[in-house]
């Protein structure tokens, strides 16, 4: 009976325990340096890139275009605009990649999007939205870097 009266009163505390985490306290200057709410979340501008409707035949040019498409990629991870950026699959909308900018409004990532050859040239086009999403999403690139064996 003792037993059971022992087992009985820590049950609560097994739940309290796994309810409170020391990871889970509030840091205020990083959500500050983070630009987060009071959610943890901020707006960025989503980017779906499709295929554009320029016709480029030559080859080299293509590759030409796509090649400064990475450089641009990496020019603007660098300068902490762009936090993800990938290709999808084929697909039938013709969907090509995302971006996700760090930048709040329209206007500022249609310039980034001018910085890129690929859509320039219109072998590339953009639809943009915005998105409200968490504030520590950047904070994976440093871990991405760890990870990345070689580059593109």
């Amino acid at each position: 009976m003792l037993r059971l009266f022992l087992v009985l009163m820590l049950i609560p505390m097994a739940g309290s325990a796994q309810t409170e985490s020391p990871g889970n306290a509030y840091n205020k200057s990083l959500a500050d340096s983070l630009g987060a709410d009071e959610y943890g979340m901020r707006m960025y501008q989503f980017v779906i890139l499709k295929t554009g409707d320029s016709t480029i035949t030559d080859k080299e040019k293509v590759a030409t275009l796509f090649k400064g498409h990475m450089e641009n990629i990496g020019k603007l991870v660098a300068a902490k605009q762009l936090i993800i950026a990938g290709p999808f699959a084929k697909n039938p909308q013709q969907y090509r990649g995302l971006y996700i900018f760090t930048t709040k409004t329209q206007e500022a990532a249609e310039a980034l999007l001018a910085t890129d050859p690929a859509v320039k040239s219109g072998l590339l086009k953009a639809e943009i939205y915005g998105w409200y999403g968490s504030a520590a999403l950047p904070l994976y690139l440093p871990f991405h870097q760890q990870i990345e064996k070689s580059k593109h």
